[in-house]
Order: C-alpha cells, then structure tokens, then sequence
C-alpha cells in the first residue's frame, strides 16, 4: 500500500486492461431532478464497467446542487460551475496518487486551488461575444513528498494529459440533449 492505494491491485487492473482492452470502457450515470428555485438534487449509483453493470452502491451518492443568494439562489450546494471546479480537483487527485504510487512516490499530502472567471453575460443571454462558461480556470497544486520537484512536475504532466476530466474540458466533447415522450 503506497498513498492509500494497493499497488498490486492497480498493477494487476492495467494488465488486465492491457489484455483485454474491452474492459476499459465505462459508462457513469447521474439522475437530476430539479427541487426548488435554483436547488436540484442528482444522484449517482450504478454504473456499468469491466464488462458489467456494477451494484457495489447500496445507497446512491447525492450532490446538492444551488445557486448562491446573489443569484437567488438559497446555497444548498455548489452551484453547477462549482462542481466543476470540484470535479477538476478529484479528478487531479485521484490521477497523482495513483500514478505516484505506480511510481514508488510517497505523497504527504496533497492540495488542489482551483479558480475559475466567469461574466454571466453570456448566461444571462446579454451578450452573443461573451460565452455562457467559464472564461478560464487556473488550478494551483501543494504538494508534500519526499520526490524531487523535477519529477513532481513530470508526474503532474501527465497526470493533466490523462485525465478524463481536463480532456473534457479542454478539447470539448458531443452533448445530445433530448426530451423524452
């Protein structure tokens, strides 16, 4: 066990990977449904993977989802462009503690600040020039291990080149929005 993480079993589970490439592919699953005002409640719980539908969920993840007050809001969570933000920060954490485990590095502790500018503008259907998302988002990493920084910044390039989440963000992806009968 290495930063929380059975080296073996990761080692094993890329093998697995490498060998029978079919079980890489995945498909997560999340259900919205809207409570109040800006308030919706979503929820996660099953999802297929590794050639299966998993049900190791016996409860459903649920993430609150609000605007703030400014934004009549009522704060019951982060609102959706918060989330994001979050999300970002998972994805990069899971990603460095992973891989640096897979490489021997020991990780301390680890913290993620991320940023992100917007100008409602465009939300608020104001302007056509000014896109309704964020304009840019800066992410600032801390990070205590006993590695040299060297590799440090190595690890956290290719933790940024795999990372499903900043892939989606940076290179954009089809949505299909449909209103069912």
């Amino acid at each position: 066990m290495l930063n929380g993480i059975d080296v073996d079993q990761l080692l094993a589970t890329i093998n697995a990977v490498k060998q029978n490439p079919d079980i890489a592919r995945f498909q997560f699953r999340t259900d919205t449904e809207w409570v109040s005002g800006g308030h919706s409640r979503s929820s996660a719980q099953g999802f297929f993977g590794a050639g299966t539908e998993d049900s190791s969920r016996k409860k459903p993840f649920i993430i609150e989802g609000d605007e703030p007050p400014v934004l009549l809001g009522s704060n019951a969570g982060p609102n959706a462009v918060e989330a994001i933000l979050a999300s970002i920060g998972s994805c990069l954490a899971v990603g460095f503690v992973y891989n640096a485990a897979a490489q021997g590095i020991k990780v301390k502790s680890l913290r993620f600040t991320i940023k992100g500018d917007i100008d409602l503008h465009g939300f608020l259907g104001l302007s056509e020039e000014i896109r309704p998302g964020y304009q840019n988002i800066s992410v600032n990493y801390k990070i205590n291990s006993d590695a040299p920084r060297e590799k440090i910044e190595e690890l956290c390039e290719y933790v940024q080149r795999t990372s499903p989440v900043l892939d989606m963000i940076r290179n954009g992806l089809p949505v299909s929005v449909t209103l069912e009968d």
